[in-house]
């Protein structure tokens, strides 16, 4: 197990270096790099099947380090997943405003009468408006689903955890005051994620309030 461990661990680092890449990349190569980035994420998904089979069957004393290392690497990944979709999503978002824009700009006005006249610094003044609240949406937007989906996952992670902890705990015989106290904190996170998800939903609303 532990070499796919080492290898899966390694491809994660990497691929989040070659993240900073789809900023920089131009319009010609960065279709490639966001295929090259999502070829290695479904290769680490591969890998993370392997390894869990694997961790089950690791020894009684290691099984539950095991499931734990493999939990945080599936983690990374799908953050690692939700940012490029999100980047895949402004780039596609960009380009269609960039066409529209190029369409306005090339359009033939023509008029009926001397007095009609078309106020294009008006018309182009606020096409850039346009988008830069667009712009500014679908990043607000783009951060906060990454911010929700980072919440979900965490949640799904220390359910798994709070689970395994209850497990060991019943190993060692841990007494029953300790056990609830594990229960209260789990409880406890629950409610700080639903407040966090709350006030990312405000911030949002406010946002948009303010940016229209």
């Amino acid at each position: 197990m532990e070499p796919l461990y080492q290898q899966t661990h390694k491809q994660v680092h990497e691929i989040q270096s070659h993240m900073g890449r789809l900023e920089t990349a131009d319009k010609q190569s960065v279709h490639l790099v966001e295929n090259e980035i999502q070829a290695s994420i479904d290769q680490i998904f591969s890998h993370l099947e392997r390894l869990e089979i694997l961790s089950s069957k690791e020894p009684p004393n290691k099984r539950q380090n095991a499931k734990l290392r493999v939990d945080q690497l599936k983690y990374d990944v799908q953050h690692l997943q939700t940012a490029l979709r999100n980047f895949q999503q402004r780039r596609y978002t960009r380009e269609q405003q960039e066409r529209q824009r190029e369409e306005l700009l090339s359009r033939t006005f023509t008029t009926n009468d001397s007095d009609t006249t078309i106020p294009m610094d008006e018309s182009l003044q606020f096409n850039s408006s346009l988008q830069k609240i667009h712009h500014g949406m679908d990043d607000l937007i783009g951060g906060g689903h990454s911010i929700l989906e980072g919440l979900r996952a965490q949640r799904l992670t220390l359910k798994g955890t709070q689970k395994k902890i209850l497990d060991i705990a019943n190993m060692l015989g841990l007494s029953n005051t300790v056990m609830r106290l594990i229960e209260k904190r789990a409880f406890q996170d629950k409610y700080f994620m639903i407040g966090g998800m709350l006030l990312t939903c405000v911030v949002m609303f406010l946002a948009v309030q303010y940016l229209t």
